[in-house]
């Protein structure tokens, strides 16, 4: 139900000067390059994993067998955004390798962007808007395309012709109204009938919810994710589930994701993590939820693993009621001597819960065990790339966290990878001061870091529902995600200016904390308006939650003036006038968050995102457009993943060497090729 896990996104652009960023990198002592191109609103970058080599012979075969794991659900989300992505993905494949015609003329430059945008989003909705984007090369040049390809490359039904699968797709890749938005939050939708992913089959909202309102029992202190791991169907009148799981609806792809992880059983660190691969086996064997609960306790327990993955449904951002969850998977190693600043945040929970703002009957009395650390990824599969957060907290489930905690993790080879490709020209348009500037160029990376550990590791674990009020999903509905992301965003915020943060010494002073609410004033009211086109509003859970914080903040502190509009020049700026006073406004918007949490309310929940979450200034909108248009930055990046490549000996592996290509779209082919492992829809 939250981006805990998977979407804490920090709005940082690239500047791209040849389409490349370069860095000096200490690990091989040469020039890295950490952005490869750019394209549409899109930026391609890399990351390394540095502390790879120091693992052992067996720890990087455990590696490789959970990479191996991670991919092979790929096609699972492709499937899940939309019931022809598969297929389209095939084709698109299919033209790209066989093209012999001229790859500079202007309509197949245009097919490519596109091609290469289908592959970033893993369909044809943005990966972030939701919003369906069509290409800008012609119908009939992509028509022609598919005509020109050999027909044994193209997925053809039996009987079909290429003529025939091109006259199919023309309508569905190139009609913009037609399944317009994967996630339909509109106010008055019908969000399950109005939304085009392949959750929901023939059944409209109210149908949905009265299914799983008479599953739920609300006096069930250990409830499942009802819904979490299934396609809803409705057939001949009747409503039925399709789980997803071996023997049932995507097994193709589930298959082989166990084959390799009954691979890592046997290589295992230690019993614990064992036991954790052992259950997430039954689980997608069985596609029981509550041998997903087992899992998710077990996993937390696992707290001595240098090797981590994620792996399964887990988000549910893709669903607008917050039932079904995409497939996701992050492998990773533990960054032992990083991990020091987030384990110091994680050891003051129960400090940080007791002094929150919050009412007390909503305060966790025993905050159960956090453990936190920074991470070195190895690979992302699924709703995590190319595309990728930087902080993650698991498990979703509120009683898991209750009562066994949960883990809390930075990714900081990514966070790293953003860093270097940062751009001081963006911050230099859009701050308002030399003084703005410099406290962002002293402490932004730090404030950054620690904006997403508290978001994580006490912003999502803190607060506690009141009994019978049931899972935000259920009381909240189509608001939840927003609620929750907005709630996490306040914990941090309130906390990254207080002294405690000196005293456990994870800041040299409290100016990090002002440079953060400087860029989260700027991001949420100015710059993530790049990030729309005109005429668009906010539809996305985390630019909502983050406009609502501080237009919420911007009109309560107006009478004192502690947020001030200044325009200068032309150009428009929020400047904080107040910074203790601005503290203080986010300490009284969190404790509403966590009261409409804690109690359910979805009316107080439906005014405060649909009055300060959705709509935009559109004269503003405008500026931004304009001034961004000159730095030619990217408003979106994700990456390239590492290769992981075994060396045998015989059968054994006696080594795994990891290659870091530059070529989004030959990973994305080859990707193709070795997991593509589930039929398509035609």
């Amino acid at each position: 139900m939250k981006r805990m896990f998977f979407l804490i996104i920090v709005i940082v652009s690239v500047i791209c000067m040849n389409n490349t960023t370069v860095a000096q990198t200490k690990e091989e002592g040469a020039e890295f390059k950490v952005q490869t191109e750019q394209f549409a609103d899109l930026a391609i970058l890399r990351y390394q994993i540095p502390g790879f080599e120091n693992l052992t012979v067996k720890q990087k075969e455990l590696a490789f067998y959970l990479y191996q794991a991670a991919l092979s659900g790929r096609d699972i989300m492709y499937d899940q955004n939309y019931k022809h992505n598969l297929l389209i993905r095939k084709t698109l494949e299919a033209i790209v390798k066989t093209y012999s015609g001229d790859w500079n003329s202007e309509e197949f430059k245009k097919f490519m962007v596109y091609t290469k945008r289908f592959w970033f989003s893993s369909g044809l909705h943005h990966h972030y808007s939701s919003i369906k984007f069509v290409p800008e090369c012609s119908n009939s040049f992509f028509k022609e395309l598919v005509l020109q390809t050999p027909v044994k490359e193209l997925p053809l039904k039996k009987n079909q012709t290429a003529q025939q699968l091109a006259d199919f797709l023309s309508p569905v890749i190139f009609n913009a109204a037609l399944d317009a938005n994967r996630v339909n939050q509109s106010a008055g939708a019908d969000v399950v009938a109005q939304s085009a992913n392949n959750f929901y089959v023939g059944l409209t909202q109210i149908e949905v919810e009265n299914f799983y309102a008479a599953k739920i029992d609300k006096n069930d202190i250990r409830p499942v994710s009802i819904g979490l791991n299934s396609q809803l169907v409705k057939k001949d009148g009747k409503i039925f589930e399709k789980v997803w799981k071996i023997g049932g609806m995507y097994s193709a792809a589930i298959e082989q994701i166990v084959f390799w992880l009954k691979k890592a059983v046997a290589v295992a660190e230690n019993e614990q993590q064992k036991k954790v691969f052992s259950l997430l086996i039954k689980y997608y064997e069985t596609g029981d939820l509550r041998k997903w609960d087992e899992y998710s306790i077990e996993w937390v327990k696992d707290t001595e693993s240098i090797i981590d993955i994620t792996n399964g449904f887990i988000e549910t951002y893709g669903d607008p009621l917050n039932y079904k969850a995409t497939f996701e998977s992050v492998l990773s190693l533990k960054d032992i001597e990083a991990s020091k600043r987030i384990d110091a945040i994680s050891r003051q929970a129960q400090w940080f819960e007791d002094n929150s703002p919050i009412r007390d009957e909503h305060k966790k009395k025993d905050v159960k065990g956090i453990s936190a650390k920074v991470i070195t990824v190895i690979v992302e599969s699924g709703d995590a790339s190319p595309s990728t957060p930087i902080g993650i907290n698991l498990p979703n489930a509120t009683w898991i966290r209750k009562e066994h905690g949960s883990k809390s993790v930075n990714l900081g080879n990514i966070v790293h990878s953003y860093n270097l490709a940062s751009s001081e020209a963006q911050l230099r348009e859009f701050a308002y001061n030399d003084e703005e500037i410099e406290l962002s160029k002293l402490y932004g990376n730090l404030s950054d870091d620690l904006h997403t550990d508290m978001h994580e590791v006490i912003g999502h674990a803190s607060g506690q529902i009141n009994e019978g009020v049931g899972t935000p999903r259920e009381s909240l509905k189509n608001y939840a995600s927003t609620i929750e992301e907005a709630r996490a965003d306040l914990v941090a915020l309130y906390y990254i200016l207080d002294d405690k943060l000196v005293e456990i010494g994870v800041v040299p002073s409290t100016d990090a904390g002002k440079a953060e609410y400087n860029k989260y004033i700027r991001s949420a009211l100015v710059t993530q308006l790049q990030r729309l086109k005109p005429g668009e509003n906010l539809e996305e859970a985390h630019m909502r939650n983050r406009h609502i914080i501080a237009k919420w903040a911007y009109e309560r502190g107006k009478e004192e003036n502690v947020i001030e509009k200044v325009v200068r020049d032309g150009k428009t700026y929020f400047v904080i006038n107040d910074f203790k006073k601005l503290r203080t406004i986010f300490g009284e918007l969190l404790r509403e968050m966590q009261r409409i949490s804690s109690e359910g309310d979805f009316k107080s929940a439906q005014a405060l995102v649909e009055n300060y979450g959705v709509f935009i200034d559109k004269d503003l909108h405008a500026e931004v457009l304009q001034r961004f248009e000159k730095l030619h930055i990217a408003p979106y990046r994700g990456f390239i993943n590492p290769v992981l490549k075994p060396v045998y000996k015989g059968k054994q592996i006696v080594d795994v060497q990891v290659e870091y290509p530059e070529d989004f779209t030959g990973q994305m082919l080859q990707y193709g090729k070795d997991y593509g492992f589930l039929p398509f829809e035609n």
